[in-house]
């Protein structure tokens, strides 16, 4: 097949999501893959200082988790003034979306964002394309202007009411689809994965990471990798370290990422003179994110209870603690509670600062950990991406048989 794919975030810089490991595993099998993307952290990105609009770019034979050579990553121009990128995308996505159409001919058109993919799916529809709306997050909700989101909303409910099928990630997510529109006779849940050759925990058990960074034996690494949004609990979290280091004298923080709370962290950090326990890495390449995790003894996801866009998402990264074996401290969240219930490698919380309690209370020695992460990872171990990519082969490829079926 060749499957063109329209999503609102960086293909290249952003950690590996849903889209890139089930593109790539395609393009290992076979499948021709062309990526339309869009350069989401066009403010902050330093060296990407292009003056007011940046250039289309074309990235050929672009490999993130898996070598295959099947994947080309095309980005569009972009008017880097706020406002004027969404014009941007409408513009300039559009005539992208229109070229691939011609150029490429592509045999199904996948989505993943708001603005192309709804440019995407009237395009489809006027060509004849299959069109899947694959919906892992409730996107509108991040729309960093609040006064657009609700217009975000509306436009995701058409996009939904074109598709040819939706896929969502977890259950949660699967009936906030059905709740925008979606027919649930004509979509599936593809849930996330684990490369397990990869995050294997017999391989990686962090020693270097540990010697590196002056992680003691004894020390209780509590870790964190991705990106840094305000709401992720991690300051709330360092301030209660901070506040009471001499109660937890053994317990360290090991923070792996970038975003919008990383300044705030390294001032919590100043401020509370917590440079031996609390980590601040940066972004790191993704290759090395299992002997990161190796590193740890508990993984963490302290985020608001009352975000509204945690409220229906399972991150992947959950899934890769669970199968390098690492119990998971998180806030109670509905789509995690509907994912994975109870005594099944979570310990659930109320607020960020209840991390170090249960850190410390209810695994608060090293069996304790181990027998926690065991659950976690007996949970997880069949959820290979090689798997879930077969599934979503297969519905790719019946949807495009449908389609010349009715034609003949």
């Amino acid at each position: 097949m060749r499957i063109l794919v329209v999503q609102e975030s960086d293909w290249i810089k952003r950690n590996p999501h849903q889209q890139h490991h089930l593109m790539e595993l395609l393009g290992l099998r076979g499948h021709e893959i062309r990526v339309i993307d869009y350069e989401v952290d066009w403010k902050i990105d330093d060296d990407s200082n292009q003056g007011y609009k940046s250039p289309r770019k074309v990235f050929k034979k672009y490999k993130k988790v898996y070598n295959t050579d099947n994947i080309t990553v095309i980005r569009p121009p972009l008017v880097r003034v706020p406002i004027l990128n969404y014009l941007s995308i409408l513009h300039y996505h559009k005539k992208e979306i229109k070229r691939q159409i011609k150029e490429f001919n592509p045999d199904i058109i996948v989505a993943f964002g708001i603005l192309n993919a709804n440019i995407a799916s009237r395009l489809a529809k006027k060509y004849n394309i299959p069109f899947v709306y694959y919906f892992i997050d409730v996107l509108h909700q991040l729309i960093p202007e609040k006064k657009f989101r609700s217009l975000g909303k509306l436009i995701t409910k058409n996009t939904i009411s074109k598709a040819s099928y939706v896929l969502t990630i977890n259950r949660k997510l699967h009936e906030a689809a059905i709740d925008l529109g979606a027919n649930p006779h004509k979509m599936a849940i593809i849930g996330a994965g684990i490369n397990l050759k990869q995050f294997n925990f017999k391989k990686h058990n962090g020693y270097k990471i540990r010697k590196y960074y002056r992680i003691d034996n004894d020390d209780i690494v509590l870790f964190f990798m991705g990106f840094l949004y305000d709401f992720a609990g991690l300051k709330e979290l360092a301030i209660e370290l901070g506040k009471n280091k001499q109660k937890y004298p053994n317990i360290k923080l090991l923070i792996v990422g970038d975003g919008d709370a990383y300044e705030t962290l390294k001032l919590i950090q100043h401020k509370y003179k917590l440079e031996d326990q609390m980590i601040l890495t940066g972004r790191q390449k993704y290759k090395i994110m299992p002997d990161l995790i190796g590193a740890s003894d508990i993984c963490i996801l302290p985020a608001y209870k009352d975000e509204i866009i945690m409220q229906d998402i399972v991150p992947i990264k959950l899934y890769e603690y669970m199968a390098m074996k690492k119990p998971v401290i998180a806030t109670r969240l509905p789509g995690l509670v509907a994912e994975f219930g109870d005594k099944n490698g979570l310990i659930y919380i109320n607020k960020p600062e209840e991390v170090l309690t249960v850190a410390t209370m209810q695994l608060k020695n090293k069996r304790d950990i181990a027998n926690t992460g065991s659950l976690g990872y007996n949970f997880v171990k069949e959820n290979d991406w090689s798997k879930l990519t077969i599934e979503f082969e297969g519905i790719l490829e019946n949807l495009v048989l449908d389609l010349l079926l009715k034609d003949i």
